[in-house]
């Protein structure tokens, strides 16, 4: 990965418990993830990019110190603390600013990015509809939307639920708290379609932005719900392409706009 020896990277909230977890099957995982997202991104050289829900703004910064930097790269995130510390951390970086989530709906936004890319967001996302219609609008006619979720049913659930154990018991990032599956959940998460297959919880409910955690997210049902807004170019698995979605660990969805 490039650049990873930026010190403004290392002291993100972030990057802390991804891209440099003290567990190196976590970090490889995260990294690969990043490395697919950059490899995606490099058709924005020179445009116009949107990161919608940037967090630490680890994703842009190492865009923008790539080779392929994009001629103005905006983090948008909800979160007023993330965005002072984003700025103060990559102040002075060219290209590179941050706005809160809620400018978006200024009419100086709509249409105004060639790329937009939204890492690891929706699959916490509660009122999804709302955030598509953002990522919809403020995508440029001919632009194309980058997405990354985790995937959380199949084999790699299995697979992902008994690191995040290991990792709670040794006290790595946030995984003490991983949501209990029982029996029944397991065996439907393992068969999912493209229908909602389990019940997920919510959390946060009475507060400005009620969330889900990753129990029960379905890429699947995702990618049919951006299809009524978007077209559905491509989807790639991560972190080993060549073996699918149905043994990835995240996996990468290309859109482009539908009229």
């Amino acid at each position: 990965m490039r650049s990873i020896e930026d010190a403004a990277l290392h002291d993100g909230h972030y990057a802390t418990k991804q891209i440099f977890c003290k567990d190196r099957l976590i970090a490889w995982s995260h990294r690969r993830r990043f490395d697919t997202g950059l490899h995606l991104a490099r058709r924005f050289h020179g445009q116009r990019v949107l990161d919608y829900g940037c967090g630490d703004g680890t994703f842009l910064a190492l865009l923008q110190a790539s080779s392929t930097p994009a001629g103005e790269a905006v983090g948008a995130e909800i979160d007023d603390v993330q965005i002072k510390d984003c700025r103060r951390r990559f102040a002075g970086r060219q290209g590179l600013s941050f706005a809160a989530i809620s400018d978006l709906d200024s009419d100086i936004h709509r249409g105004r990015y060639d790329g937009v890319v939204c890492m690891e967001v929706l699959e916490h996302v509660v009122d999804l509809d709302t955030v598509m219609e953002t990522l919809w609008r403020v995508l440029a006619e001919h632009g194309t939307l980058l997405v990354s979720v985790p995937v959380e049913t199949g084999a790699p659930l299995l697979l992902k639920q008994a690191v995040r154990k290991i990792a709670g018991w040794r006290g790595i990032g946030d995984y003490p708290g991983t949501s209990p599956y029982s029996f029944a959940e397991y065996w439907r998460s393992m068969f999912a379609g493209d229908q909602q297959h389990i019940t997920r919880p919510i959390y946060g409910r009475g507060d400005a932005m009620p969330f889900h955690d990753h129990k029960g997210f379905n890429w699947k049902r995702l990618r049919a719900r951006l299809s009524q807004r978007f077209i559905v170019m491509r989807t790639i698995a991560s972190p080993i392409a060549w073996l699918g979605p149905q043994l990835a660990t995240q996996v990468w969805f290309e859109l482009h706009k539908r009229s």
